[in-house]
């Protein structure tokens, strides 16, 4: 079974946050930082990957991302520095 993940992406600042769901995040990470992953990290310039969690299924990742995406901003990056304390750019 392959593994799925949800990610979050942000920008240099740390201001703005992206949430995807991907079945291959080195892959995907590579699209954003090339320009062609969406419109919106396009427009925000968010590149730095500083949140993963992985799922074994892709119906939980999916949930787990629309979850996410309704979180306030404290939320989020209350969730971002329980695996990354100084909200920095993660390599995999």
């Amino acid at each position: 079974m392959q593994s799925s993940f949800v990610y979050i992406l942000t920008n240099t600042y740390r201001t703005t946050f992206y949430i995807g769901v991907t079945n291959n995040l080195e892959r995907r990470i590579l699209e954003h930082q090339n320009g062609i992953g969406s419109l919106f990290t396009k427009k925000y310039n968010l590149k730095d990957l500083i949140y993963f969690e992985q799922f074994s299924d892709i119906k939980q990742a999916i949930a787990r991302e629309k979850q996410s995406k309704n979180w306030k901003k404290d939320w989020k990056i209350n969730l971002i520095k329980e695996m990354n304390p100084k909200l920095e750019t993660l390599n995999f």
